[in-house]
């Protein structure tokens, strides 16, 4: 078992999402990789450059960010995870939704404070955007009663 990963509380992962959302509406930077080195060896389907462009055609791609992220909810909710190779950085969470009815995107995003208590600059790293490489059926989303992706 990857230790590394970790199921929040549903009042805590309601929390991260009214602190993403408040600090998306306060103009907090956003980083969107639309090009990462693993995509070098993957079958562009799953990059993230390929879905936003699929799913958002003609759109800023940072645009998109600010409006999707804030559209998440408790129930697209997979796991937390501590990144290993920066243990030092805030962790991530990773979300999974539905668009048009069938296409299944994975969502991973990190949120920095960048200023001590809160004040200052925040950004949103927004490291996966991209078609799910595996099927939601095989995915455990804690806060969906249904069991699968909403």
């Amino acid at each position: 078992m990857n230790t590394s990963s970790r199921i929040e509380s549903k009042e805590e992962v309601k929390a991260y999402l009214a602190k993403l959302r408040y600090a998306l509406n306060q103009g907090a930077k956003i980083e969107v990789q639309l090009d990462r080195m693993v995509d070098q060896n993957r079958d562009p389907k799953y990059t993230n450059r390929n879905t936003i462009a699929n799913l958002f055609p003609n759109e800023n791609p940072e645009t998109v960010m600010r409006r999707e992220l804030q559209l998440l909810t408790v129930e697209e909710y997979l796991r937390t995870i501590k990144d290993l190779r920066f243990p030092k950085r805030s962790e991530m969470r990773e979300f999974g939704k539905v668009y048009n009815g069938s296409d299944e995107v994975y969502i991973k995003i990190r949120v920095e404070l960048i200023a001590e208590r809160g004040f200052g600059e925040h950004t949103t790293f927004v490291m996966s955007f991209h078609y799910a490489i595996k099927p939601f059926s095989q995915e455990t989303f804690p806060y969906n009663k249904k069991g699968g992706a909403v």
